[in-house]
């Protein structure tokens, strides 16, 4: 009997010990290791920034789920990995031994690494249901005495769509409020331009959420640099495409919503041949780490390049569908290794995200991820808006089953009809 042990219980960690329980079986031990007792939907959360959700809505109490699908289950968290010796120590002292690890912790949020930013300062963030619930008793007070907002991503950012998501659903909720008028909003981003999403855009990203924005009267600034934030003033540089300075901004505001950059988290950082120096795990084309063979790793903590070199850094996104992808890879890899074979399953690495705006939204398909790509698509309607509400119930209703059904593969592949996307003659 191995120990096939998965560390994370976000999107990648869940899906993983449900993929690991069904194609291994009750004969291998399956225990997933988090430093909370629930799973939390993270798409969900710019919803519960402005109170359209609350916590309770979008998290699932883990120990009793997991119970029931015979998967061990410890919410102590994680204090370090001991690579060398299959083990991981637990934050109570405790250690956990594994035959095989996958990684799947997600980022932690590098609100440090700008003076000012972050929860516990002067901005808020929409990355946890947590940071999203204090965003919204500060979008209320907020709303009492309403001025200027500043929203957007920081430089080294990874995750682009959640501030235009936000930014929109700020913007219909104020207009439902009727104080839209009284509110100037600025989309801050380190982007080289509006739609990039880390991706070198999709489909036509730029022309349609440029489009968005100048029609609900967001201003921008792109190719920009986050110096330090001040209790009610955003110290920015703006910086031209070859990387020259353009401008210093000093912008007034009395709300703020900045995306951080991430990092490996503490427990996997340091450790030489695991991760690179943002702490990041390495992976092949097979979500193995190179030096220690029975280490797999799934999701944002996988370290992923730049695809291009831009005037301000900017991160590579990975979304739910890619996510998906490497978890399935992973785990048949684990079974081969389990049966004496060598890995030989490759993950597609594809993104399909569903941004809402509030009233309507976007979607876009990129197969694969990075270019240059067999399918390139993007478009944008109400339908997008009533599609991620119908999602988020589906996604957390299969979680609690348990099921291994790939959720973006079959439902919103299906929904969009993907074969009409790649021929779009028929």
């Amino acid at each position: 009997m191995a120990n096939i042990v998965v560390l994370g219980a976000g999107v990648g960690g869940m899906s993983a010990a449900y993929e690991a329980r069904d194609m291994l079986g009750r004969k291998h031990q399956i225990t997933l290791i988090s430093d909370r007792t629930y799973f939390q939907f993270t798409p969900s959360n710019p919803w519960v920034g402005v109170g359209w959700r609350v916590k309770s809505d979008i998290i699932i109490d883990l120990k009793p789920l997991m119970a029931k699908h015979g998967i061990a289950f410890d919410s102590t968290g994680a204090k370090r990995i001991i690579a060398d010796q299959n083990q991981i120590e637990l934050n109570d002292g405790r250690t956990v031994g594994y035959d095989y690890l996958i990684i799947a912790t997600g980022p932690e949020l590098a609100f440090d690494e700008i003076q000012g930013l972050g929860p516990e300062h002067y901005t808020q963030s929409v990355c946890t249901v947590d940071h999203a619930t204090e965003a919204h008793k500060n979008w209320e007070a907020f709303c009492k005495e309403p001025g200027p907002i500043i929203v957007g991503a920081v430089q080294g950012a990874s995750c682009y769509g959640p501030a235009y998501e936000y930014a929109m659903i700020m913007e219909t909720d104020l207009r439902k409020r009727k104080i839209r008028d009284r509110v100037p909003m600025t989309l801050v981003t380190s982007e080289p331009y509006v739609g990039h999403l880390g991706l070198g855009g999709v489909g036509d990203t730029k022309g349609m959420l440029e489009s968005e924005m100048r029609a609900r009267h967001i201003k921008w600034i792109c190719n920009a640099k986050v110096d330090k934030v001040e209790a009610d003033k955003m110290f920015v540089t703006e910086f031209n495409e070859d990387g020259s300075e353009k401008k210093k901004h000093e912008l007034p505001f009395k709300y703020s919503m900045m995306l951080p950059a991430f990092r490996g988290v503490p427990a996997t950082r340091g450790i030489e041949g695991l991760n690179n120096p943002r702490g990041f795990i390495l992976v092949d084309k097979y979500q193995r780490n190179p030096k220690y063979k029975n280490i797999f790793a799934v999701g944002v903590c996988i370290a992923i390049p730049p695809q291009e070199q831009t005037p301000v850094p900017v991160g590579v996104p990975k979304t739910g569908y890619m996510i998906e992808s490497m978890v399935t890879a992973a785990v048949e890899n684990i079974a081969d290794l389990l049966a004496g074979k060598e890995p030989h399953k490759i993950p597609t690495w594809s993104a399909l995200c569903l941004a809402d705006f509030g009233d309507k939204g976007a979607a876009f398909v990129a197969q694969p991820q990075i270019p240059p790509r067999n399918v390139n698509w993007s478009a944008e309607g109400v339908w997008v808006h009533y599609a991620k509400i119908a999602f988020e119930k589906y996604f957390l209703r299969k979680m609690r089953k348990g099921t291994t059904e790939p959720f973006y593969e079959k439902y919103v592949l299906g929904m969009l009809n993907i074969n009409k996307i790649k021929n779009p003659a028929e």
